[in-house]
């Protein structure tokens, strides 16, 4: 089966050309073998671009050796004029030999500026499930490199024709996947499987990792305040990417563990990423005093210690990245300032809904902001459902070609009901085709007092969960079960493809209650399940029957 590039396509609901563009999609997963690479442009819609992955070229195949197959897709109906075959847009009659030359000479010439020594060998064809051409000599293109609804049986075949598979591997394919990852904008995603890091790629629509990396200001100090889904920490990786390239010292920090250790993983070689009080506690040791994590207060001394610590050069950065900063404290600002070398940069990202610990925002002075509210990651009903919980006052706005997912809403009335229910929830998630890696449960309760964390079982499901010790090497022990479970406080920066959020009760629909809500229905990318108390849910459903709050924007 070829390796598709981003991920997720599968879950993807859509209409005309996209729809026609998935169904080619699976062809090309279930038809090639996984020496094939196939990218594509469904994933996302950008608004100057559709769903083409560059220019008209829908995809791309890349086989061992590093050469590329770009195809260009038209569905439904061809005209065949004197110019060639031709495509209707608006009124507009398009050539499409004419299109589809501009889009591939223009990835060749950059692709040959990207590998200036050693360029791959570039092929293109046309592929028309929908269309028969009568007249393949008078199309534009070469015939052997059209493969119209007569031929879509073949179109594996006339691939591999072009591309071989058997070609050997070279250092060149390497190039050209990287490559292929800037021209689409991949980044890698922050995504929990059964509480270990997997890289997904996932492409962002034209936002906040592409035009917040565009500005300047003197001194670099940035503020991003963005919503859940909007890119924050697919920014904060981009721009580790881009310190490192350019032989900078960056140093990403956070405040929760999970998410710090989740980054470590997908990092790139030559950054320091740490939560707060991991970056003090290494700092201490590098002055030769150990912590003691038994007394209590410990945390606070390492605090007071960064407070007053004065780094040598060893510990300071070029760029730093402060992410989840509604989570940080003024005196944390000021210790991390100080690591920063003259002429550094400093990123502060943030998202008030996600301050679960009801601390006041940190003031900035002078510092450049920059506001995201578009959600890319979570289905459009999803948001839907939240935007009536929140009501008018806080806008959600939905960037995800998601839709159609319903959030199911299950009621428990006791601590044996809840267990029920939430097993009830892994069903639905696991009926809809989900397998168990890609379900995570999702705690409204912290870990010290959730019902689920004394246990190893939840049913006939083996739980995997924090245990709440560290290894030799500082690293989270999990327990050994394939279902993973997590406090929506750790959890907070992951995400899921189906999230079942249990253990929902409140006595109130508080500010509180709400950015719990807020981040736990934010997690999943393509299905939400909730299990909510009765009386939880009677406010809740009552909230959601008499909401008027529109829709979330697109």
């Amino acid at each position: 089966m070829a390796h598709i590039i981003p991920e997720g396509w599968q879950a993807l609901q859509a209409t005309g050309a996209a729809q026609r563009e998935i169904e080619t999609l699976a062809l090309l997963a279930n038809a090639l073998s996984d020496r094939y690479t196939v990218y594509h442009g469904v994933h996302w819609t950008r608004v100057n671009q559709g769903h083409a992955l560059v220019g008209e070229i829908d995809f791309a195949i890349v086989n061992p050796a590093g050469n590329l197959l770009l195809i260009e897709q038209k569905s439904g109906y061809l005209s065949e004029t004197p110019e060639g075959l031709a495509k209707q847009y608006d009124k507009r009659e398009k050539v499409v030999s004419a299109q589809m030359t501009r889009s591939v000479e223009a990835l060749r010439a950059r692709l040959h500026h990207y590998c200036p020594t050693d360029q791959p060998m570039l092929d293109s064809l046309l592929y028309c499930p929908d269309y028969q051409v009568k007249q393949p000599g008078t199309a534009g293109i070469d015939p052997a490199r059209i493969v119209d609804a007569s031929r879509c049986e073949h179109l594996a075949r006339i691939i591999c024709s072009l591309l071989p598979e058997d070609a050997s591997a070279a250092p060149l394919a390497d190039k050209v996947h990287r490559f292929l990852r800037n021209e689409l904008r991949l980044v890698a995603d922050v995504a929990t499987v059964a509480g270990q890091a997997r890289t997904l790629y996932t492409r962002l629509s034209g936002g906040l990792a592409e035009w917040a990396r565009c500005i300047e200001c003197a001194p670099f100090r940035l503020r991003v305040i963005g919503t859940a889904g909007s890119g924050k920490t697919q920014l904060a990786l981009s721009v580790l990417q881009d310190a490192v390239t350019a032989g900078r010292r960056p140093l990403y920090v956070c405040y929760n563990r999970p998410l710090a250790d989740h980054v470590a993983l997908i990092a790139p070689d030559g950054s320091t990423v740490a939560t707060y009080h991991q970056l003090c506690d290494r700092i201490l040791r590098s002055a030769g005093e150990v912590p003691d994590f038994t007394r209590p207060g410990a945390f606070q001394m390492l605090e007071a210690f960064m407070a007053d610590c004065r780094p040598d050069a060893g510990w300071q950065f070029d760029e730093i990245i402060i992410d989840e900063g509604q989570d940080f404290q003024p005196a944390w600002r000021d210790a991390l300032l100080k690591l920063l070398k003259p002429n550094g940069r400093c990123w502060w990202l943030e998202d008030p809904m996600q301050n679960l610990y009801g601390r006041p925002p940190v003031e900035l002075p002078g510092w450049v902001v920059l506001r995201a509210q578009t959600n890319y990651r979570t289905p459009r009903d999803i948001l839907g459902t939240l935007q009536r919980l929140l009501g008018p006052q806080q806008r959600v706005e939905s960037g995800s070609p998601l839709d159609g997912s319903d959030v199911d809403i299950l009621t428990y009335s006791d601590h044996a009901d809840l267990m029920d229910k939430t097993k009830t929830a892994i069903t639905r998630g696991l009926g809809a085709g989900f397998k168990k890696d890609m379900i995570a449960v999702v705690t409204f309760r912290g870990r010290e007092h959730s019902h689920f964390t004394p246990l190893d079982r939840l049913g006939p499901h083996a739980i995997r969960a924090f245990t709440g010790q560290y290894d030799l090497l500082s690293s989270p022990v999990y327990s050994s079960g394939d279902l993973f479970i997590e406090s929506v406080h750790r959890f907070k920066g992951q995400s899921a493809p189906c999230i079942v959020f249990t253990e929902i009760d409140f006595d109130a629909l508080d500010e509180a209650a709400l950015k719990k809500l807020f981040v736990g229905m934010t997690r999943a990318t393509m299905k939400l399940v909730m299990v909510v108390s009765e009386r939880a849910a009677r406010t809740l459903i009552g909230r959601l029957n008499a909401s008027t709050a529109p829709s979330p924007a697109p």
